[in-house]
C-alpha cells in the first residue's frame, strides 16, 4: 500500500479566522453534495470510528467492525458507500452481493490483515487437525473463508466462550487480543503472530507514564493495544479494557470525566460528540492510521457521483466466508 499524507495535518489548519470560516463552508458545501449523491444514488454512507471527523460526520451510521457489518447485512439501499478500509467493504459484499459496494480510495489496507495469507492459515491448519479457527474480523475474504468463526474486538471473548472447551482454538492474526483473550476466558488458545501497527505502538511504557504523570484520569484501551496486559496487572476502577463501541457506552456513562484513549486517535471525534461535557486525550498523539485516513470528502463524493470503486468478492469465495462472518453477526 502506497503512505499518504494525512488530510488535515496541523501545517494545514486554517491559520486565520476567515481560512476557519471558509473551510466550514467548504466542507458544509461538500457535505450536502455528498448527501444529495446518496440520496439519488439509493446509497447509504457507512464510516468506521478511525475515520476523518467530515467523514464521520456525513456518513449514516459511524460504528466498530461489528456494528458496520450488521449494518451492512440489514441495509435495505441499493448502494454500500464504504468509509473504511478494504476488509470492511469486502465484508459487506459477502453480507450484500446482490448490492454494490463502494471504497472511495482502493489502497486503504490494513496491517493487520496482511500480516496472514489465506495460504499461510492452510498451512497452519494442516499442522493443528481438528482445531476451530476464530479469525479477527480484520483479515482478508480468502482468511474468513479458511474460518471457523469472525469476531470482532466487541464480541471475542463471547465468540470463544462459545467453542467448547476441549477444542483447541487456533486465534488469528492479532497476537495482543488473542493475549487478552487468554486472560479473560481462562482459556488456552494457540496465537497467531499478528499485529496492527498502530496498536502495536502503543506500549507498556505509555501506561507507565499514565500512572506517574496522569492517574487521575481513567485509562480507556482498546484489547489490541500492545499495552493491554500491562493495562489489566493494575485491576483498578480507573482502568478499562474496550472495544471502540466499549469505549463510547463508558463515556456516556460516566459525564464530566477525564479519559486518556488508547487506541487510533479517530475514535476522539465520537467520544466527544458522545459525552460533550467530558475531556479525553489520546494516550499516544501519533496512534494514526494512514490507511483509515485515506478516504475524504471529495473521494466519498467522487465514488457516489461516479461509483467508484466497486468491491466485489468473487461468489465462490464468497459462499465459503459468508458463515464464520454470519457467526460473529450472530454472537454477542
Amino acid at each position: 500500500m502506497t503512505a499518504l499524507a494525512l488530510p488535515m495535518l496541523d501545517a494545514d489548519a486554517p491559520r486565520t479566522d476567515e481560512e476557519a470560516r471558509a473551510r466550514l463552508e467548504h466542507i458544509a458545501d461538500l457535505s450536502a453534495e455528498v448527501r444529495e449523491l446518496a440520496r439519488q444514488r439509493d446509497a447509504v454512507i457507512l464510516a468506521h470510528h478511525y475515520q476523518v471527523p467530515d467523514v464521520q460526520d456525513v456518513a449514516d451510521y459511524v460504528g466498530d467492525s461489528l456494528g458496520l457489518a450488521r449494518r451492512a447485512a440489514t441495509t435495505e439501499a441499493s448502494v454500500i458507500a464504504f468509509c473504511g478500509v478494504h476488509f470492511m467493504a469486502e465484508t459487506a459484499s459477502i453480507l450484500n452481493p446482490e448490492r454494490t459496494v463502494l471504497l472511495p480510495d482502493l489502497e486503504a489496507g490494513c496491517s493487520l490483515a496482511d500480516s496472514i495469507t489465506g495460504e499461510q492459515l492452510r498451512r497452519w491448519k494442516s499442522e493443528h487437525p481438528g482445531a476451530i479457527v476464530v479469525s479477527y474480523v480484520n483479515t482478508t475474504a480468502e482468511v474468513k473463508a479458511e474460518s471457523d468463526y469472525c469476531c470482532t474486538s466487541g464480541n471475542a471473548r463471547s465468540v470463544i466462550e462459545a467453542i467448547p472447551e476441549d477444542r483447541q482454538i487456533l486465534f488469528l492474526p492479532d497476537m495482543f487480543l488473542g493475549l487478552w483473550l487468554e486472560r479473560v476466558t481462562g482459556r488456552r488458545l494457540t496465537i497467531w503472530s499478528g499485529e496492527c501497527h498502530v496498536h502495536a505502538g502503543i506500549r507498556p511504557d505509555d501506561i507507565d507514564r499514565w500512572t506517574a504523570e496522569d492517574a487521575g484520569a481513567d485509562l480507556l484501551v482498546h484489547p489490541e493495544c500492545g499495552c493491554a496486559s500491562q493495562a489489566m496487572a493494575f485491576a483498578n476502577e480507573r482502568t478499562h479494557i474496550l472495544s471502540t463501541e466499549g469505549m463510547l457506552a463508558h463515556a456516556r456513562q460516566a459525564p464530566g470525566g477525564r479519559f486518556l484513549v488508547a487506541t487510533e486517535t479517530g475514535v476522539l471525534h465520537g467520544l466527544r460528540k458522545a459525552a460533550p461535557t467530558s475531556t479525553f486525550e489520546a494516550l499516544r498523539e501519533d496512534a494514526v492510521c494512514r490507511y483509515m485516513k485515506m478516504i475524504t470528502l471529495e473521494k466519498l463524493r467522487d465514488s457516489l457521483r461516479d461509483l467508484r470503486y466497486e468491491v466485489r468478492v468473487p461468489a465462490e469465495l464468497a459462499a465459503r466466508a459468508r458463515l464464520p462472518i454470519e457467526r460473529m453477526v450472530a454472537i454477542g
